[in-house]
């Protein structure tokens, strides 16, 4: 009797304990953070980050995964060529960034790791101590806010599909995109050229871009980012909107860039340039000249407005840039002091009444919003500089509106890519 009852005993008191040991399906989920404000869970790790273009789960049984493990490199372009570094702004105080979907949020350490599962909106903001704030996160280190799978990010009204990196700066903050190459392409090239045009200068426009912005990675000196968003590097607004032309021609030309002597250079191109491009020393004199950017001729290009022009610039403008330069005075006259052979001027003469100071033509185009170099007449205005001339930009390269009229007339892009870049070649990316 006392036997059985032992073993009665032990059996009822078994239950609970095995109970205890295996927690339910339930109380599993909900261990997890849900939203920026949880708890941090530093334990939560995962063997690869989860890809932004990965397939996204099919079935609610699936696990869902969990932030990653391992801290991503600040200079990813560095150690994945393929991956571009774009500042998509600066000097930032505050900032709201909505989602579409699951994000995981983590400082670049993994010391704080969180994960939203829905759609929302994420506010960035800097404390006094120079720390930033990131939804519930802390820290004087970048924070990254990674999307799973078709997550986009909304931000100033563009759509991107990359890891957004928010970085510590002085009491401020950057807003930085690690996005893939060909995603970061889908968002230049209608912003550079128009989705509308034919597929084959986009085409001409996606090898000029991929090859421009790997040469600019190459020399890249900032330790958080590598291109602008804007024109000081390309025009960029975000890879989350595709267009149909824009996709096909990114995706037609995939990898391939433009080398001379197997080597990279920067691909220019402009607007219009007025009949034939130059040299990039009629540009930037320091520059090495080279095959590719030695100047080509173009008679493609005359069906635009923007072949042949003619516009005032104030008095006023001219003297704000004269002044900078050294030059006082009322102004008398601007006048073309030197020339390519092309006809795009150099140097200009600006001659005020208290004398006259040669300058640089394509500082004075930047400075004043003079549309190219390529002046074939001047005059004075009442308090105006009145110009003529040829051609949008700055000349060198590529002409933009010279390959949409050579994909009209029935021209590839690689007879497009070899008209305006002599002797340079296709390759596959490396």
């Amino acid at each position: 009797m006392n036997k059985l009852f032992r073993i009665f005993l032990l059996a009822f008191l078994s239950l609970p304990m095995a109970a205890c040991m295996v927690p339910s399906a339930k109380q599993a989920k909900t261990s997890v953070p849900a939203t920026a404000t949880s708890t941090p869970v530093a334990s939560l790790s995962l063997p690869d980050t989860p890809s932004v273009l990965a397939e996204a789960p099919q079935t609610a049984e699936k696990p869902e995964p969990e932030p990653p493990s391992q801290a991503p490199q600040t200079n990813t372009a560095k150690k994945n060529k393929h991956i571009v570094r774009v500042l998509l702004a600066d000097n930032q105080k505050s900032a709201h960034i909505k989602h579409s979907g699951r994000v995981y949020i983590y400082t670049q350490d993994l010391s704080k790791k969180y994960k939203i599962s829905s759609e929302g909106t994420i506010s960035v903001s800097v404390r006094k101590t120079g720390q930033v704030q990131v939804g519930s996160l802390l820290a004087e280190q970048p924070v990254i806010l990674e999307p799973d799978n078709d997550t986009l990010f909304t931000w100033d009204n563009n759509l991107y599909a990359g890891k957004i990196f928010i970085v510590p700066a002085n009491y401020t903050f950057l807003i930085v995109e690690h996005a893939d190459l060909e995603n970061y392409l889908y968002g230049v090239l209608p912003y550079e050229m128009s989705y509308s045009w034919p597929l084959e200068a986009l085409k001409a426009q996606a090898v000029a871009a991929r090859t421009y912005t790997m040469k600019t990675i190459e020399n890249v000196k900032n330790k958080y980012f590598d291109l602008y968003s804007d024109v000081r590097s390309q025009m960029y607004k975000g890879g989350g909107k595709q267009y149909d032309s824009v996709r096909k021609a990114v995706d037609g030309t995939r990898s391939q860039v433009l080398t001379y002597n197997g080597k990279l250079f920067y691909t220019y191109y402009h607007g219009n340039c007025g009949g034939g491009t130059d040299d990039v020393r009629s540009w930037t004199p320091t520059a090495t000249s080279i095959p590719p950017l030695s100047g080509a001729s173009c008679s493609y290009d005359s069906h635009s407005k923007s072949h042949s022009w003619s516009m005032d610039i104030s008095a006023a403008k001219v003297m704000e840039y004269s002044k900078k330069v050294g030059l006082n005075g009322t102004l008398k006259s601007v006048k073309v002091a030197a020339k390519t052979r092309t006809g795009r001027a150099t140097q200009l003469t600006i001659q005020t009444t208290k004398g006259r100071k040669n300058v640089s033509c394509p500082k004075f185009r930047l400075a004043t919003g003079l549309r190219s170099c390529k002046i074939t007449h001047t005059s004075m205005k009442a308090q105006k500089v009145h110009f003529e001339g040829k051609g949008y930009g700055h000349g060198i390269g590529m002409c933009q509106d010279g390959a949409n009229g050579m994909a009209k007339a029935g021209k590839t892009y690689e007879q497009i890519l070899k008209n305006y870049y002599p002797s340079a070649k296709i390759t596959p990316l490396k």
